[in-house]
């Protein structure tokens, strides 16, 4: 190779790092236009304050299969947080425990001696609510292993024990300890000694099984291995608002479109179990439009940007051979 020639490479690499160094100046700036933008609109934006707002009974809750402002302004919402000891927030995930929390109740399943059982459980209050009602719940998590990997244990999203699900505030511990106990448990395969429960429950966990069709075949499975018969499943998931089409099918996180549970109901159907109507719910607040954006601020957090989707939360709710029950 002549000196012309190394002269030329050496050209060539250059101008590459320089390309690059601009793509990623263009990012950066890209990211930071965002962050600007939507500053600008939140100070623009009223967030209603609920030590102030009264809470008005204006539809009935939970109607929907998804999250909604309308829920959050419901008098039963500051209920049901009041009782779990944490202050309302315009926040999907406490949507989805209000959520799930409701639709059992609903189907008389916080009752003394009941027997439930939580998937992927993480730091929930729930387990320790439920308890103070008098339920025995078996709460599960995965394996330690998979909770350091996936960057949960450092999010307080993973209990490797019972002693984190402890809140003193909500239950004593002479209780909790009579009516909660702990297991390891693989979502992607169930645990055949975990069997016979009147309810089981999951929130947000289905979609991190690698695919759409894993976390499908989870609630498929919870419903049919887990579950006596009348028994009661309730599931929230990460549900794609954005498109009926393109979607995020495989890897860490899926998002669910309304094609994708609708699918699943007819399966679970198909199987003899009875599905309450999935609902997405109408944007009827205000509140309803508006996105969080990375670096999410979680202040109003009912939808989200993620991966060029806009998301929220949705539930499906299942009662075992609800169908052949009432083909007798």
């Amino acid at each position: 190779m002549n000196d012309n020639d190394v002269s030329q490479t050496e050209s060539h690499a250059a101008l590459l790092a320089r390309i690059q160094g601009l793509e990623s100046q263009v990012a950066q700036l890209k990211e930071t236009l965002d962050v600007q933008v939507e500053t600008s609109l939140r100070k623009q934006m009223f967030v209603p304050r609920f030590d102030i707002a009264d809470a008005v009974d204006t539809h009935r809750f939970m109607s929907a299969s998804t999250c909604g402002a309308s829920d959050l302004l419901h008098p039963e919402y500051r209920r049901i947080c009041a009782r779990l000891g944490i202050e309302p927030r315009f926040h999907r995930k406490v949507w989805e425990w209000a959520f799930i929390i409701h639709k059992l109740e609903q189907a008389g399943m916080l009752a003394a001696g009941k027997r439930g059982l939580v998937f992927g459980v993480g730091r929930e209050r729930l387990p320790a609510y439920f308890a103070s009602r008098g339920v025995s719940v078996v709460a599960t998590d995965a394996p330690e292993e998979i909770g350091e990997q996936a960057g949960w244990t450092k999010s307080f999203e993973h209990s490797s024990s019972r002693d984190q699900l402890r809140y003193p505030d909500i239950v004593s511990n002479e209780q909790f300890d009579r009516h909660v106990s702990y297991r390891i448990c693989d979502m992607t395969a169930i645990d055949k000694t975990l069997t016979g429960f009147d309810f089981t429950w999951s929130s947000c966990c289905f979609e991190h099984l690698g695919s759409l069709e894993a976390g499908m075949q989870f609630v498929v499975d919870s419903v049919e291995q887990t579950l006596k018969d009348g028994g009661i499943a309730c599931h929230t998931t990460e549900f794609n608002l954005s498109s009926n089409e393109s979607t995020l099918d495989h890897g860490p996180v899926v998002f669910y479109r309304k094609r994708d549970i609708l699918a699943l109901v007819e399966r679970l159907q198909d199987l003899g179990h009875e599905v309450q109507p999935f609902v997405v719910a109408p944007d009827s607040h205000y509140l309803d439009s508006y996105i969080d954006l990375p670096p999410y601020r979680q202040e109003t957090h009912l939808k989200l940007l993620m991966a060029a989707h806009v998301v929220t939360s949705a539930g499906i709710v299942i009662r075992k051979n609800g169908l052949r029950d009432k083909r007798k």
